[in-house]
């Protein structure tokens, strides 16, 4: 099925020009056509049209996911918080405490992609040895890419802006015919803006042509 996402402004990639009122067609798991949406709706009028309010951009990347997984436990909302918390638990001592298994691994990453997900995020580096976590990663859609080269101090983060100096760092890949159909919308009104205001901002994200996060 052919599928129409357009947006307020659409982001192509780093260093491409911002396209008010673009649009991306998608054709099953791949980018068909991109360009302005009044082009693309009329040329194919029997695609489904999805509207979004927002910046529309390559969806994120973000580095250390060994750390954010395999190394940072994220209690179960609402069954484990009002003992633990709701923040993220992390270092060896408080894991030590929490006698974790590989079950319990697994279910904390299936959450932590949730999270990922619901920031725009589309791929992540690092090296994961737990095999329930690894198949946690593969399960959400999201891309898991060997370990960066060089990973700032302040990283990990579940922030994709974290240690960036625009938004467009962050992006992964591109738009254009072709490419998968991997995306994300956010309620900014442009690049610069998304910076400022962040990944949590994030109305949907798009993964080899399926919609995996979309805010209620």
């Amino acid at each position: 099925m052919l599928t129409l996402h357009t947006a307020d402004l659409l982001v192509a990639g780093p260093g491409a020009a911002p396209l008010p009122g673009g649009a991306v067609l998608v054709d099953g798991d791949r980018i068909s056509r991109v360009g302005p949406y009044e082009e693309l709706g009329a040329a194919w009028p029997h695609a489904r049209v999805r509207r979004w309010p927002g910046v529309l951009t390559p969806g994120l990347l973000v580095r250390g996911a060994d750390e954010l997984l395999e190394r940072t436990y994220y209690p179960d909302d609402p069954y484990e918080t009002a003992e633990l918390g709701a923040d993220p638990i992390s270092g060896a001592e408080a894991l030590a405490g929490l006698s974790m298994t590989e079950s319990r691994w697994g279910n904390s990453a299936r959450r932590a992609t949730q999270k990922l997900l619901a920031r725009g995020v589309v791929a992540v580096t690092g090296r994961l040895t737990v095999p329930s976590v690894r198949t946690a990663v593969i399960r959400s859609g999201l891309t898991l890419l060997p370990p960066a080269a060089a990973t700032p101090p302040d990283l990990p983060s579940l922030d994709p802006f974290a240690g960036r100096d625009t938004a467009e760092q962050a992006f992964f890949g591109t738009l254009e015919p072709g490419t998968p159909a991997r995306f994300a919308v956010f309620a900014a009104p442009d690049a610069e803006a998304l910076l400022k205001q962040g990944a949590t901002t994030c109305v949907a994200t798009v993964i080899a042509g399926r919609l995996l996060h979309r805010r209620r």
